[in-house]
């Protein structure tokens, strides 16, 4: 997948987000979940070990210091033909280098372990900038909506393929929340916030459908 031209400014948040190509499923089992967040766990980091293993991720060798990495995630979840994050840029061009390795590794094992050929991801990255605080609180909801409003789970807390189970401390992971739950009293809150806009996370999931038919 080609890099997006876009430029990112250290420091700074935003919305990442792509899909499969021809919006075919880039995810077919549990398998492919799990590589994509070990993927995900391995080239956050400015220098990983040279080869890349499952069992050997540098966040569990090393603490994570804003020199040792590319990007902060913040918060994502994985769809079966789509992925968001959530991401705050650490090093010079972090975003673009850290979706390109994503998503060229990943489509390198997809197609080997499913016998095909070609892209699996549809062009460059999207990705918009986060403005202010209530624009980071309310994207991270819908970001943690996706599985609810696409009726993947009933929920959000048994939804593996997400961060919203490290927001509201049920697992640990390499999320780093605290620009958002720093905003509330505790995860009781946030998870309150998240739930109680059920509906509003339905209607701007169709609200962005009719959007992404009509490109």
């Amino acid at each position: 997948m080609p890099y997006n031209q876009a430029v990112f400014a250290n420091g700074e948040f935003y919305h990442v987000y792509n899909r499969g190509v021809e919006k075919r499923s880039i995810f077919l089992t549990d398998r492919d979940y799990q590589r994509f967040l070990h993927t995900i766990d391995y080239y956050r980091f400015k220098n990983p070990p040279s080869k890349f293993s499952t069992r050997n991720s540098p966040s569990l060798k090393q603490r994570v210091k804003d020199e040792a990495i590319l990007v902060e995630i913040v918060c994502f979840s994985l769809m079966p033909n789509h992925f968001h994050f959530l991401l705050r840029q650490v090093d010079e061009g972090g975003i673009s280098k850290f979706i390109s390795k994503l998503v060229n590794s990943y489509t390198k094992y997809f197609n080997t372990r499913h016998v095909r050929v070609g892209p699996l991801f549809q062009g460059a990255f999207k990705a918009k900038r986060i403005e202010d605080d209530e624009q980071l609180l309310h994207l991270s909801r819908y970001i943690h909506l996706n599985p609810l409003v696409d009726y993947l789970t009933k929920d959000l807390t048994r939804y593996k393929f997400s961060s919203y189970p490290e927001f509201v401390g049920l697992k640990e992971g390499f999320c780093q929340s605290h620009p958002i739950l720093g905003q509330f009293t505790g995860m009781g809150e946030y998870q309150r916030f998240v739930l109680d806009q059920e509906d509003y996370g339905r209607s701007i999931k169709y609200l962005e459908r009719a959007l992404v038919e009509s490109e």
